[in-house]
């Protein structure tokens, strides 16, 4: 069973059509939306400020979001992949991202719609990503403008197979 459970009274919450992974674990002012998954041993840690994440989100095996303390809370928009072993803190990702494996944003970060962060990538704080880009690196900088290509051939992919790799284990 998942560790999902209050802190302070707030409960998450967590739509029905949501795929949790038996040892996931969403404690606190965590809000989720529709066809949202959430894998192996990832961390939703709503404890210290709110996590709000919109529709069809997949935070990905290991990865861990939270946010800073009565400051900075995590929003999180619709059609987002969060990679594997990602750390997400007390930032804004809005529609249409990808956070590649392993990259970290941190507190008050905006990342744009229709961006990708490369995997291993470094966003430093206050760091805004305008809408369509490719940022990659430590520190991370923009490396080039995303394609329609990309955004259809990668973010919405991958975004579409996890509503599709959760429903194997809903069954």
């Amino acid at each position: 069973m998942p560790i999902i459970e209050a802190v302070k009274g707030i409960y998450p919450q967590i739509p029905d059509n949501c795929f949790i992974a038996e040892n996931a674990t969403i404690v606190g002012e965590v809000t989720m939306g529709n066809n949202c998954s959430v894998w192996f041993n990832a961390v939703i840690r709503g404890d210290v400020h709110f996590i709000k994440m919109g529709n069809k989100v997949n935070v990905q095996d290991g990865a861990v979001i939270h946010a800073t303390y009565q400051k900075s809370p995590t929003t999180i928009g619709n059609n987002v992949s969060i990679g594997h072993n990602a750390i997400v803190h007390g930032c804004t990702i809005e529609d249409n991202v990808l956070i590649g494996m392993g990259s970290i944003v941190m507190d008050d970060c905006v990342i744009e719609s229709n961006s990708i962060i490369a995997a291993g990538a470094v966003v430093t704080k206050n760091t805004i990503v305008k809408s369509g880009s490719i940022y990659a690196g430590v520190p991370a900088i923009k490396v080039k403008d995303i394609s329609k290509v990309l955004i259809s051939d990668e973010i919405d992919r991958i975004a579409n197979n996890y509503v599709k790799y959760s429903s194997w284990f809903k069954q």
